[in-house]
């Protein structure tokens, strides 16, 4: 494999261009596919953001491109708007020294300018299938000269539904170009599409190892649903991230979550499919220039972002594919610099938290979330440093001439402390305050037995409850299995069901917004007898399963079967 760009053949052109931009060594992908490019061959290149994809495709296309033809030679297509900006960014600067014309189409942008530029004589135009579409049916983009063909983000595309348009685009492409074809995945329809109009591409795909960032630490928290909008604000103020992308899933939640955050007096904005493109401009302007410090996007929206200072990326949504994780937190720990990955995980999401760590390799590691205490740690600790950092960087006279006035009337300590105290409120978590560490009270420490933890229901038989609805709940809410399920007793007001203790806090989580037989329920760890007062309506504990002590003949089954797991059983 070429250890440097000289060997792929490159020009000096193109070469001084790279090295402009400080590139030292071919990326995996880079080192595999501009060679086979260079020799005029279609490539399939399967490899994720942050791979060097756009210098894989763009560096042999601008070799191709000539310099002296003022027509368009090359096209590529892009999913989005923000990538197609990037990559005719890229290839702005890759090409330089050739004297190549690059021109981004896509819509939300005064078609007129593209027009110009156009008839001006770009080279090469990338743009969105919809606009390269419009300006082929206008004829104002001539398909004449293609010779060089570029699908980026090709499953991304299909995901939006541009399939129908790529297939258009190259029926009016000349038949003997060259076509390369970038994507993560490749599902069927991609590859379909390469086997109907590329000509026998040789394909080469990054090895999943290679996919992720080994600088991007990757944790994850145990949240339940309703419980998430005040988990991430506990740990943005932990973390107190430089500059943040939060992940959600749709449009509607970016949207809820900015302004839920931002009613919390966080510098937060969207950015999602529904904004104009002067909108998704403005919000990215702000929040490169460190105006925002925390941006909540969509993945479609947030496809093709190269901003070098984010330290930190939240899955407020878990995605759904293995493969988009990569992709998200591809959007930290770049240019070698470190990150934070942090993923919230319901109960019903165990399964993909699950593939991600089995598809990426690696290992993401459980935390508890920060409390009050911890917060306040964590300030105390950040403004300590801040104040060590302000005293090497000197340049202190004028305030050490106010301090020296106010020491002849006031103690300087308490000078210094109320320095402090007006620089702290005015922070929008308000005024520093210390908390001690709370004491967690015998009802929220489990108490096991034999590895079991007994919970209170406060339903129980005159509420229809049975053990098949107990178990069908936790079952299905929790996501754990239903033979993991206890002893249930069932009482007229109230029940118990044993738990292993390993599964508290899920099925805690999971059942704070369940319902059995339609009534609103609580699920709580039971006190042990020890710390309340004797009632008579209690039932006496049983004694551990294993112990040998004989059961209660008429007692309902300790563990229900004649309901599968996994099949709800409430009504």
């Amino acid at each position: 494999m070429p250890d440097t760009f000289a060997e792929l053949g490159l020009s000096e052109p193109i070469l001084k261009a790279i090295s402009d931009l400080g590139y030292e060594a071919p990326t995996p992908i880079q080192a595999q596919t501009i060679g086979l490019l260079m020799q005029g061959g279609d490539v399939i290149g399967q490899a994720q953001t942050g791979t060097g994809k756009t210098a894989a495709f763009a560096l042999p296309m601008l070799e191709r491109v000539d310099p002296a033809l003022r027509q368009v030679q090359a096209i590529v297509l892009a999913p989005t708007r923000e990538l197609a900006v990037q990559v005719a960014e890229a290839c702005h600067k890759y090409g330089r020294y050739r004297g190549i014309s690059v021109l981004p189409v896509y819509g939300g942008q005064p078609i007129d300018r593209q027009l110009r530029g156009l008839r001006q004589g770009a080279q090469v135009v990338i743009g969105t299938p919809g606009r390269v579409m419009d300006h082929i049916r206008r004829g104002s983009l001539d398909l004449s000269h293609v010779c060089y063909v570029v699908l980026d983000e090709a499953d991304e595309m299909l995901d939006m539904g541009f399939i129908e348009d790529i297939e258009w685009i190259l029926q009016h492409v000349p038949a003997d170009r060259q076509t390369a074809l970038f994507s993560a995945t490749m599902p069927q329809p991609i590859r379909a599409l390469a086997q109907k109009y590329m000509r026998d591409p040789v394909t080469v795909s990054i090895e999943r190892e290679q996919l992720t960032v080994p600088t991007t630490e990757q944790t994850y928290y145990d949240v339940a649903p309703s419980a998430k909008l005040n988990a991430v604000s506990a740990i943005l103020d932990h973390e107190m991230p430089g500059a943040a992308i939060i992940f959600t899933r749709t449009k509607l939640a970016a949207s809820e979550l900015t302004e839920s955050l931002s009613g919390r007096g966080y510098s937060v904005d969207a950015l999602h499919g529904d904004l104009s493109q002067a909108a998704r401009d403005s919000v990215m302007r702000r929040f490169r220039d460190g105006q925002l410090e925390i941006l909540v996007a969509t993945d479609v929206a947030a496809r093709g972002l190269d901003i070098e200072n984010v330290s930190h990326v939240i899955n407020y949504d878990i995605p759904n594919d293995p493969e988009a994780y990569v992709h998200r937190i591809g959007r930290t720990g770049r240019a070698g610099r470190t990150g934070a990955a942090i993923t919230l995980v319901t109960p019903r999401e165990r399964r993909l938290l699950k593939d991600i760590e089995r598809m990426s390799g690696a290992r993401i590691r459980p935390m508890k979330l920060p409390t009050r205490a911890d917060v306040a740690a964590r300030r105390v600790e950040a403004l300590k440093t801040s104040i060590r950092d302000r005293v090497q960087q000197g340049d202190l006279e004028p305030y050490l001439v106010l301090v020296q006035g106010l020491g002849e009337e006031l103690d300087l300590a308490e000078v210094a402390a109320a320095a402090l105290s007006l620089a702290a409120t005015a922070d929008r978590r308000g005024p520093l305050v210390m908390v001690e560490p709370e004491e967690e009270t015998p009802a929220e420490t489990p108490k096991s037995v034999n590895g079991m933890v007994r919970l209170f229901i406060d339903a129980g038989r005159k509420d229809g409850v049975r053990p098949a609805d107990i178990v069908g709940a936790i079952a299905n809410e929790a996501s754990i299995p239903g033979r993991a399920i206890g002893a249930i007793d069932i009482y007229d007001r109230f029940s118990f069901v044993e738990i292993p203790e390993r599964y508290v806090d899920d099925v805690l989580a999971a059942m704070s917004r369940t319902t059995l037989k339609g009534h609103d329920v609580t699920f709580k760890v039971a006190i042990p007898r020890e710390s309340q007062a004797p009632r008579e309506d209690l039932p006496r504990r049983r004694p551990p399963r294993d112990s040998g002590a004989p059961s209660r003949p008429a007692r309902r089954p300790m563990r229900p079967t004649h309901r599968p797991p996994g099949r709800p059983g409430r009504g």
